[in-house]
């Protein structure tokens, strides 16, 4: 999975497994800049590789989160202070679908899918033109619309996947599949 990407920051242990992948995140790990929280977090561990053109990453990972703001999904990055993470996050008590997008300070939303809890979750971004439409979904559905975000068309990207551990450790993901293709056909 991915033999040909780069971490961002090596996490805490790496385990291939009948073909997926088992990330161990550092504590504290996280990606965020500025925001509200007034700190700047770049400690994410994202296994990338570069892009060309329009592409589409498409992550798939057993969504077993348990503590406050464990996070796993697709991660793509300019530079930075320009770069995107979609995924799932456990926030207040529940799983959370969302994305930040950071062009110098980030954003983020959320919203929650507690049924999502347990099973296997894909969250695919397709890069297009000016923009990157991020869909996610749990095994057994169709997928919904996370995210429509700008991304200047000229950008050189790295994508993959990625996972973090803000508020503890022992955090370990076990990713299923990481594919690359060409961009979706169609905003709806």
């Amino acid at each position: 999975m991915l033999d040909d990407g780069a971490w961002t920051h090596e996490p805490a242990g790496v385990d291939p497994e009948g073909g997926g992948l088992r990330v161990t995140a550092v504590e504290g790990s996280d990606a965020w800049r500025t925001t509200s929280y007034g700190f700047v977090h770049d400690s994410e561990h994202a296994l990338v590789r570069p892009t060309d053109g329009p592409f589409s990453v498409e992550v798939s990972f057993v969504l077993d989160f348990t503590e406050q703001f464990d996070q796993a999904g697709v991660f793509l990055r300019v530079d930075d202070g320009h770069w995107m993470k979609a995924g799932v996050e456990f926030a207040d008590g529940q799983p959370q679908v969302g994305a930040v997008v950071t062009r110098e300070v980030s954003d983020w939303s959320v919203a929650p899918v507690p049924s999502w809890a347990g099973r296997t979750v894909t969250v695919r971004a397709s890069r297009d033109g000016d923009a990157v439409t991020v869909r996610a979904w749990a095994e057994g559905e169709e997928p919904r619309l996370v995210r429509v975000a700008p991304l200047d068309p000229d950008a050189a990207v790295s994508a993959g996947l990625f996972c973090a551990a803000p508020t503890r450790s022992g955090l370990t993901v076990t990713f299923t599949d990481c594919l690359f293709g060409g961009p979706d056909a169609a905003l709806h």
